[in-house]
């Protein structure tokens, strides 16, 4: 009956670690644009709307990402 229980629930640390990977998948490719983008444009303000749009556009596709990584399978 105890194993009836713990069936679709999610550890506590499968929880850190899937949100982890969705911080770094979502982090990363802002962080990379932004670095170079200043390195090409040399400007930092135009670097920073080129991060945050990154940013953004990432977001939008981590719900997806989430979905498929906190989804816990039947087997």
């Amino acid at each position: 009956m105890s194993s009836n229980n713990k069936t679709g629930k999610l550890t506590m640390r499968n929880i850190i670690l899937k949100g982890s990977i969705i911080a770094v998948i979502v982090t990363v490719p802002s962080i990379v644009s932004f670095i170079v983008a200043w390195t090409i444009l040399d400007d930092l303000i135009q670097a920073a709307i080129i991060g945050a749009i990154v940013h953004f556009i990432v977001m939008g596709f981590s719900l997806k990402i989430s979905k498929k990584l906190l989804v816990k399978s039947d087997s």
